[in-house]
């Protein structure tokens, strides 16, 4: 066991110690190492992970994540904040994600209670997340993952996968994305798909990029029955909202 990191595990998660001294970078290595060597003990676990005894941000804590993911068939359900009654908090949520996976084929999460509307965290190949009302992602939507909102959609990252707006009907919904790479988009009624994955059929029109706005934060609307992806202005938001 390194002292740069210690793991502690219950039947629920696991709890990582981290040094607080040592730089980032080699803190990565110290986990990479760890999960290569007990990766195969979890075998396919879904488990809620902790941070303790340093302060990361939320990039860092991704990286970590990210980590843990490749080096191990860990299933990670959550992040949970550390502290007293960790073990049972892990529990609920562990539940939670058995049985919502038991109502589906494929792993599924719905914002944590009627009136939230944000999530935290990466969407990975075959995960949906679903909102009741309007929904703000902090992180990517990647390919083959989903997210569906019956009101508007709004990614603090990339999206790279299927969204799907004002799923109850509403044409009226938007798609933001800080990255606007997706597979499908769908409006309402109306869908369409990447052009270099439309066989026929209607595609996405999106504005001509420049190297000014390629990566540029971008929305998609329904636009004369068809969806329509352009950058974000003032303008633009203001005649949205």
């Amino acid at each position: 066991m390194t002292k740069e990191l210690v793991l502690k595990r219950n039947k629920y998660g696991i709890n990582l110690i981290l040094d607080k001294d040592i730089p980032f970078p080699k803190l990565l290595e110290a986990i990479t190492e760890k999960f290569k060597e007990t990766g195969t003990f979890f075998k396919d676990a879904k488990m809620a992970v902790s941070f303790e005894g340093r302060e990361l941000t939320s990039e860092e804590e991704q990286r970590i994540l990210d980590v843990i993911t490749a080096n191990s068939s860990i299933q990670i359900v959550c992040v949970m904040e550390n502290g007293t009654a960790l073990e049972e908090k892990m529990k609920a949520r562990i539940d939670e994600a058995r049985e919502a996976e038991a109502a589906n084929s494929y792993p599924y999460m719905e914002a944590e209670n009627a009136g939230a509307d944000f999530y935290k965290g990466n969407l990975r190949s075959g995960q949906v997340l679903e909102s009741y009302s309007s929904i703000t992602l902090i992180g990517d939507v990647n390919p083959g993952a989903k997210i569906i909102s019956q009101g508007n959609i709004v990614i603090l990252g990339s999206l790279k996968g299927n969204a799907h707006a004002g799923a109850t009907g509403d044409s009226g919904c938007f798609i933001f994305a800080l990255e606007m790479k997706p597979i499908q988009l769908q409006i309402g009624e109306y869908i369409a798909k990447s052009p270099d994955k439309e066989k026929g059929g209607r595609g996405l029109r999106k504005r001509e990029s420049t190297a000014a706005n390629a990566y540029s934060p971008q929305i998609a609307t329904a636009k004369e029955e068809t969806i329509c992806i352009e950058p974000v202005t003032r303008g633009r938001l203001n005649n949205l909202f």
